[in-house]
């Protein structure tokens, strides 16, 4: 039952990882190099990440650079960057790539907050679904006879402090990024 809580916890926090990574790709008012995590460059004839090809450098507040270890990709990183609806268009000067990013307006900051606030309700359910999963486990084992009802209330109240915990982390998590996303 031990590794049954331990897997438990461990499911329960690769959740709260994934909505970190997934946040990070969210922009916000400041340039960040999380913007280019999911855009896929063909290289080659295979998806590659921009992070496999290029040194990508924040300039300031409001820049990035990216720099292709091969020149001749440039063109296609380029191509890529167009296609993934960033919200600025890239200025390409032949050697490095730099993305200028507009302020975002409030209505669209208010925007952005309100699909956060959806996404966390999707991780909330997964959470709670892995508590589910695991609560009929332990009632199974229970009905036959392989831990006592005692032991069966000690199990649910360690998997419900587990995702009370976890549920908050991701409360925790939207918040920060809400407050970065409000901050101009």
């Amino acid at each position: 039952m031990s590794t049954l809580l331990a897997k438990t916890k461990t499911d329960m926090a690769e959740h709260v990882a994934r909505l970190e990574r997934d946040l990070a790709t969210i922009r916000t008012g400041r340039a960040s190099a999380g913007l280019l995590e999911n855009i896929r460059v063909d290289y080659y004839g295979t998806p590659t990440p921009i992070k496999q090809m290029a040194v990508i450098n924040i300039l300031d507040a409001k820049t990035l650079e990216i720099q292709p270890w091969d020149i001749s990709s440039l063109n296609d990183i380029d191509k890529a960057l167009q296609q993934a609806d960033l919200g600025a268009s890239p200025v390409n000067n032949g050697k490095v790539i730099r993305i200028t990013l507009p302020s975002m307006t409030e209505e669209r900051r208010k925007q952005l907050a309100k699909n956060i606030s959806k996404m966390s309700e999707d991780f909330k359910v997964a959470v709670r679904n892995v508590r589910r999963d695991v609560m009929e486990k332990l009632k199974k084992a229970q009905k036959a006879s392989e831990i006592t009802e005692d032991d069966l209330k000690r199990y649910e109240g360690d998997v419900q402090k587990a995702t009370d915990a976890n549920i908050a982390q991701i409360d925790k998590v939207i918040a920060n990024k809400e407050a970065e996303i409000m901050k101009i």
